[in-house]
């Protein structure tokens, strides 16, 4: 069994320690709350960072509130928090559909949104939920704050735009009247990483489609968005015809891997099905029917 190398551990008590504990070490620190993904990367030594800084005492960013015409998580917020919220069901169905598939209540119980959203795999659920619901994040370094649209948070696989010293504190969600959401995915065993997973956000005036926001995960979609899939959508009546063609288009730009979960064509074939599935549920959603 392999074990990880020598590191060095730190406790932050609040952002700005956590800041000063980053500056201090440089890139070659790592923050770590829940650990599901730090931990087992550090113990196959993918990754062997010189020092860890453990953040679970800030406190300041374990929050869910409504703020203006957003809704705000705090970094810190655990999985099972973001599940076990009313606040959440009423404005995102779609957070607490991800959220029940999303690996076990062990990790529920500790993962959180920060962490999940900054480990950047391809294949992580929230990131396709967030990105659906064009949410926002707020990165905080010594020097102020700055916000970076969700879609344009990672940079490649398991890298995102995060400075050596930055933080990402907070998540915003725009609340919008007429919106409904929706995730589906496809999984080998329960808890386990998608096979194929979308998450579909649509703003709806009657039948008539005003935003859409349509994201997949573990499908090698670029920035994880279907984004000719919501254009096409845009400003068209919510039918099985215009569904088909979405599920089309959200195929047709997947560019997903061959592996043990399945060859090319069948993942292809659930990014068609599970566009249409998680657009018809948004849908009903937002006009009230379930």
């Amino acid at each position: 069994m392999q074990t990880p190398a020598p590191v060095d551990y730190a406790r932050a008590h609040s952002v700005e320690q956590a800041l000063d504990l980053l500056e201090q070490h440089g890139g070659e620190a790592r923050l770590i709350a829940g650990g599901h993904s730090l931990i087992p990367m550090m113990r196959l030594r993918i990754a062997q960072p010189e020092c860890v800084i453990d953040i679970n005492d800030l406190t300041e960013l374990d929050y869910i509130r409504v703020t203006g015409d957003h809704l705000s998580i705090g970094a810190l917020t655990r999985h099972k928090t973001v599940l076990a919220s009313p606040v959440i069901g009423v404005h995102y169905a779609i957070l607490h559909d991800a959220e029940r598939v999303i690996a076990d209540p062990i990790v529920r119980n500790r993962g959180t949104v920060g962490g999940s959203l900054c480990q950047a795999d391809p294949a992580e659920d929230l990131s396709a939920v967030l990105s659906a619901l064009r949410a926002e994040v707020v990165i905080r370094s010594r020097t102020g704050s700055r916000v970076v649209p969700v879609r344009e948070l990672d940079d490649g696989p398991y890298q995102t735009v995060l400075e050596d010293a930055e933080i990402l504190t907070e998540v915003r969600i725009p609340i919008r009247p007429g919106a409904g959401s929706a995730y589906e995915k496809v999984e080998r065993r329960t808890g386990d990483w998608a096979v194929a997973a979308v998450g579909a956000y649509l703003v709806l005036d009657g039948a008539t489609v005003r935003d859409v926001g349509i994201a997949l995960a573990a499908l090698g979609v670029e920035h994880g968005c279907a984004t000719e899939a919501e254009d096409f959508l845009r400003g068209r009546e919510i039918t099985d015809q215009t569904l088909a063609e979405a599920g089309r288009l959200a195929a047709a730009a997947s560019r997903p891997s061959p592996d043990q979960r399945g060859p090319v064509f069948y993942k292809r074939h659930l990014a068609d099905e599970l566009t249409r599935r998680a657009l018809r549920r948004a849908a009903d959603r937002a006009q009230g029917r379930i």
